[in-house]
This record gives structure tokens, C-alpha cells and sequence, in this order.
């Protein structure tokens, strides 16, 4: 009988095992596929062009999964050598703290099960990161800290003005090098509290957004069931997040919540992952109107790369969008915002970022309006708006 039960025990066990050992990879792997495809095309001109770009994107969800990005996979979309095979060098972080199971871009309510949670317990995070959301964000922050200690030649976290400088004087010796920042996937990681605003910015968070796929305690969400305008508390946080010079993103937020957040600062916002409504009308994509009043406030449109921001994954259907936005709110507003590793599906990964360049020389773009779009309206904002130290 003993024999018997310590060869269940044994067996679950070794059950328990293979399940935290693989699947984490599994579910990344599925979330976040890459559509098969053939090589893209890229001319000499365009990889020539390419290989001299600053290339900056503004949002991906890396830090999510329980992936060593110093090294280079085969599923899911970026680590830090197909990083530097795409030449990027600056990826913003962000950090997803909660998600709505069943999530849609026009209805999703707080209240329901919450996938972030169980991504928690099956990647063995820490026990207070099953409970609290700011525990989650500064956890994924300490993931990124730690490849840059274990990769100094090869990420460099930038949190002010100076770092950023820093990082520029470094990669003119060393191409290799990616400048990391962090940000937030929706502020409901500050738990309700406003003095976490604080302690994110700490923990090196220099750009934070308001909302996700649900209303929280801050205002209403593109997707949530409300769509309502900024609380009391919103507008707390939105001032503290303006004295601490954290970059505003308002990428899920409703279009009362940029509304209000544009009539109480005159900062620039950013959208770290979009569309263009005009372009590809769905409910994930704020009425052109609203992006028309962010560029006009000096703000940035970062474009995404999956079918729910552009109506396609292809480099063709990015690019068409970058056209669409160029018209409507002119080449110093529009950057990148992959949404890698966002749960999305994507028709390329981070190392075929050349294929972007080959589209938009083959579209008519100009080289300047390629240097500004691929990563130099990035630097410029960064420059400009990082704390200075």
C-alpha cells in the first residue's frame, strides 16, 4: 500500500513538474504567433536604408511571458537577438498586470476572471503578485533590470534625459546595445493607490498608461462597459504622473478619458499601440477627430502591427495604415507600436523589421519621413520629455 502511494505521489508530482516546465512555453507560443510566411522582399536600397535607421517601437509585452530574451527563440515575437537582427534600438516595456478572460474590444467587465492571475501561478511568480497588480508590474520591472545586469553590452535601461544620451554615446561604439524602458499596460497596476504612482516611477516606469480591455478606478476603457470620462482619482494620478515627468500613453483609454486627459494638460500624449479609425473602423481604434487633437498637442500615434489595428499583419497592411495616418496628422506624429508579445497575431517578428522599410520606400515614402516614423519622432520625444536626470 506504502509502494502504491509514493508511486501516486511520485507521479503527480512529476506531473507538476513537466507542468511548470512547459507550459509557460505553450501558452506563450499560442498567444503569440507569427503568421507563416515567406521571406519578405527587401531591396539593397531598402536594407542599406534600414541598417542606418534609429528604430524605436513604443510597446511590447515581453516581459509578460517567462522568456530569457537574451536569447534567441523560434516562437513569439521578440528577444533581444532578433532585436538587434531587426536593428532596433529602443523598446519600450510594458507590463500587463490584468486581463479580462474573453476579452473583446467592445464590452468587457471587471468583475470577470482575470487570465493575468492564472499566467501568475503557472510561471511560479511570486506569491504577492497573485493578489496585487503593482506587485505584478514592479516584478516584470525587476525581470528587465535583471537581463541588464546579466547583458550590460547589450541592454541599457533608459530612465531621463541623460540616460538617454548615455545610450546614444554607448551604441556609436556598440551597435549591439538596446535601449530599454519600461511602462504600464493600464494604471490600475497602482492597486487604487495614488502613491504607487511614486513607487513605480522608483522601480524606473517612465511611461504609464491610463486604462486596458476594462473601466477601472481611474476612468472608463475604449472596451469596458462604461466608456466614462476621468474620475477624481483619475485626475490625481494624471497630475502626479505630470510632476514626475511619466510620459501619458492613452492606448485603451475611452474617448472621454482623452478627452478629458487633453482638456487638463497640455502635455503630449502618446497612443503607444494603434490604428486609425478612418483607416480600420472597429472599436478598438479611437475616431480620427481624437488623434487629430493629440498630434495637434505635439503628441505621438504609435502604429501596431496586428489585424485589429490596421485590418491585417502583413508589412503591406502597417504600412497602408502609416499612409493613412501620414495624411491625417503628418510625418513628426507618427511612430511604432508593435504590440509584440501582446497576445496578438503578427505577420513578422521583430528581426523582419527591414521588410517595414522595403513597404514604405515601395509606397512612395520619403527617406526623412522613414528616419521620423521608424524611430526618430521616438528619440525626439524622449529627448524632450524623459525626467531630465
Amino acid at each position: 500500500m506504502k509502494k502504491a502511494i509514493a508511486i501516486i505521489v511520485t507521479t503527480i508530482l512529476l506531473a507538476l513538474a513537466l507542468f511548470f516546465i512547459f507550459a509557460p512555453r505553450i501558452v506563450d507560443d499560442q498567444q503569440n504567433p507569427v503568421t507563416e510566411h515567406s521571406p519578405y522582399p527587401v531591396s539593397e536600397q531598402a536594407q542599406a536604408l534600414h541598417n542606418t535607421l534609429i528604430i524605436g517601437d513604443w510597446h511590447a509585452d515581453t516581459l509578460l511571458w517567462n522568456r530569457d530574451i537574451s536569447k534567441q527563440h523560434d516562437y513569439s515575437h521578440v528577444d533581444l537577438p532578433r532585436l538587434r537582427q531587426g536593428n532596433v534600438g529602443l523598446q519600450m516595456f510594458t507590463t500587463v498586470t490584468k486581463s479580462p478572460s474573453g476579452l473583446n474590444y467592445s464590452h468587457n467587465d471587471n468583475d470577470a476572471p482575470d487570465d493575468i492571475t492564472k499566467l501568475a501561478l503557472g510561471q511560479r511568480w511570486p506569491v504577492n503578485t497573485w493578489s496585487s497588480l503593482s506587485a505584478r508590474a514592479l516584478h516584470q520591472a525587476d525581470k528587465l533590470h535583471r537581463f541588464e545586469r546579466q547583458n550590460p553590452t547589450e541592454l541599457f535601461i533608459i530612465k531621463s534625459q541623460a540616460d538617454l544620451k548615455q545610450w546614444q554615446q554607448k551604441r556609436e561604439q556598440n551597435p549591439r546595445l538596446i535601449g530599454g524602458l519600461i511602462g504600464t499596460e493600464g494604471s490600475h497596476a497602482l492597486d487604487g493607490k495614488l502613491e504607487n504612482v511614486q513607487q513605480l516611477f522608483d522601480a524606473g516606469f517612465r511611461m504609464m498608461s491610463l486604462q486596458h480591455f476594462f473601466d477601472n478606478k481611474l476612468g472608463g476603457s475604449l472596451h469596458g462597459t462604461k466608456k466614462s470620462g476621468l474620475t477624481n482619482f483619475g485626475r490625481n494620478v494624471i497630475k502626479k504622473i505630470i510632476e514626475l515627468d511619466i510620459i501619458l500613453d492613452v492606448s485603451h483609454s475611452s474617448e472621454a478619458v482623452v478627452a478629458d486627459v487633453l482638456s487638463m494638460t497640455d502635455r503630449p500624449l502618446v497612443v503607444s499601440h494603434t490604428g486609425f479609425k478612418g483607416h480600420c473602423t472597429n472599436d478598438r481604434n479611437i475616431s480620427d477627430a481624437l488623434m487629430q487633437k493629440i498630434a495637434a498637442n505635439g503628441g505621438l500615434i504609435a502604429v501596431g502591427y496586428w489585424h485589429g489595428a490596421v485590418c491585417g499583419n502583413q508589412p503591406k497592411h502597417v504600412v497602408d495604415a502609416m499612409k493613412y495616418g501620414l495624411d491625417l496628422v503628418g510625418e513628426d506624429h507618427l511612430s511604432l507600436g508593435s504590440d509584440f508579445d501582446g497576445s496578438v497575431t503578427v505577420g513578422f517578428d521583430s528581426s523582419e523589421l527591414a521588410a517595414l522599410t522595403h513597404e514604405m520606400l515601395a509606397q512612395g515614402f520619403s527617406e526623412n519621413q522613414i528616419r521620423k516614423i521608424m524611430g526618430g519622432n521616438m528619440l525626439a520625444f524622449l529627448k524632450q520629455y524623459l525626467p531630465s536626470q
